[in-house]
């Protein structure tokens, strides 16, 4: 299994980060191609692509800074994304966001998918000002 981990210095508190990347609602302000559209569906929540629907949930814990992210073709498929706000010393916060290749997901797909992540993480980056990557 192969991963990329994603990581950016944000010039703005922890809190600010995590209240905003973990509402679900902000998802496409950020990670404008992953969601090209997010609807809402009941309790549920479907994010359109090029790649077509999925299901898509957060799961976040405010004390830890954990912004778990789930998306698949249904509820019972699920594929995570790790992503953690981390407090620095000096004010920022250090965000990053993990990609998991799962065992049938092809190379390109994966490669495509973290070159996404990179443009999506220039717009969090434009949202809160960023130091260093």
């Amino acid at each position: 299994m192969r991963t990329a981990t994603v990581t950016t210095v944000l010039d703005a508190p922890r809190d600010a980060v995590f209240s905003f990347l973990a509402d679900v609602d902000n998802l496409p302000r950020w990670a404008t191609e992953f969601a090209r559209e997010l609807r809402h569906d009941g309790d549920r929540h479907i994010v359109v692509n090029g790649l077509g629907e999925f299901v898509f949930e957060i799961r976040a814990d405010e004390r830890t800074g954990v912004i778990d992210m789930y998306a698949g073709p249904s509820e019972r498929e699920l594929a995570v994304f790790p992503t953690r706000a981390v407090a620095l010393p000096d004010g920022r916060t250090a965000y990053s966001f993990t990609l998991l290749q799962g065992p049938d997901m092809p190379d390109e797909l994966f490669e495509t998918q973290h070159a996404s992540l990179l443009r999506d993480f220039r717009s969090i980056e434009r949202h809160f000002g960023h130091g260093v990557r």
